[in-house]
């Protein structure tokens, strides 16, 4: 189960990436993280983009919702959801997780 946490006007969670993947795909969950594999390179932030594009497109917010908080040049990255309730937002990664678990 992906681990959120509530603060201010924002949902946070952890999310564990594999750039210069073949397909931008969600891989699962792992120790209460959602993976996900990205086609960018980890270099210039091209990697960072792609996981808030692909992020709000897949949670159907605009990608002004979504932010990187921590982790910007690290594979573990801390997000942020604004303008979703937690409970949405945890239906919604489950769905994923469930979706496409890394086939």
């Amino acid at each position: 189960m992906i681990e959120l946490i509530e603060k201010h006007d924002a949902v946070l969670f952890r999310v564990r990436v594999s750039p210069g993947a073949s397909k931008t795909r969600v891989l699962g969950e792992h120790n209460g993280a959602l993976k996900i594999a990205v086609t960018a390179a980890p270099e210039k932030g091209k990697a960072n983009k792609a996981v808030v594009d692909f992020l709000a497109a897949a949670l159907s917010v605009r990608k002004a919702d979504v932010s990187v908080v921590s982790g910007l040049a690290s594979r573990d990255k801390q997000i942020a959801v604004s303008n979703l309730a937690a409970a949405t937002l945890s239906a919604k990664l489950s769905a994923l997780c469930r979706m496409d678990p890394g086939g």
